[in-house]
């Protein structure tokens, strides 16, 4: 582990760091929204722990709360996490060869860890970053949960406080600079805007999945620029 701090850039320390501390805000705000719409207290204490993957939790929580199916929730989750496929091939050499430690590895895979791991040009630094981001993630993470669902049990209205904002304005942040690039702009802009038409007809959940859409539509508008550039 020693080695680990000292093969990374003091600057990526840093911003792991916030990261860290930004996600266990965020976490609270999942416990506190999780048992005050009615979950029990251990239930977002489980999935953080079993899931570890915060767009699929609130996902999850926020459409069973608002009456959607269960099912419709867990493949909403699913379809979401499906970018962890190509999460795979593009860092499958920082897990190790070991089954344990990649296993490890697999389960401490989201968006943080990955960019960070990516953002590093040697493999030593690739493996530091993404395996001190992916514990430190996790530990803060399941911190906050379980500091937001003790505290979710006295709050009756998290809107008050503003907590049902914090996972949107992480993820909208995240976001935010990819849309820069035309590519990723179209199918974000396609797939809100049939989730929010299909939002007032339809049952919770389904929404969401109608703005994977959005992912055909950014394909049908690459397929003329592939043509001309042949």
């Amino acid at each position: 582990m020693r080695s680990i701090w000292r093969t990374l850039d003091r600057g990526v320390t840093r911003d792991i760091g916030l990261v860290c501390v930004a996600d266990c805000l965020v976490g609270v705000s999942y416990g506190a929204i999780a048992v005050s719409s009615g979950f029990p207290l251990w239930l977002p204490m489980l999935m953080s722990l079993l899931v570890f993957a915060g767009a699929s939790q609130f996902m999850f929580i926020g459409i069973v709360a608002a009456g959607g199916n269960p099912f419709a929730a867990v493949l909403a989750g699913l379809l979401a996490n499906a970018r962890h496929l190509p999460f795979g091939f593009a860092i499958g050499d920082v897990l190790g060869r070991r089954w344990a430690g990649r296993l490890v590895g697999s389960h401490l895979m989201i968006d943080e860890s990955v960019a960070f791991a990516l953002s590093q040009r040697e493999a030593h630094q690739r493996r530091a970053a993404y395996w001190v981001c992916g514990i430190g993630l996790f530990a803060c993470w399941n911190a906050g949960v379980v500091a937001g669902a003790f505290a979710g049990t006295a709050i009756s209205d998290t809107d008050v406080f503003g907590l049902d904002a914090a996972f949107p304005a992480v993820l909208l942040a995240l976001v935010l600079p990819a849309l820069r690039d035309r590519a990723a702009r179209l199918p974000v802009l396609a797939g809100v805007v049939v989730a929010l038409a299909a939002t007032p007809f339809l049952p919770a959940g389904l929404p969401v999945l109608l703005a994977l859409a959005g992912v055909v539509v950014g394909v049908a508008a690459k397929e003329p620029e592939l043509q001309e550039a042949r």
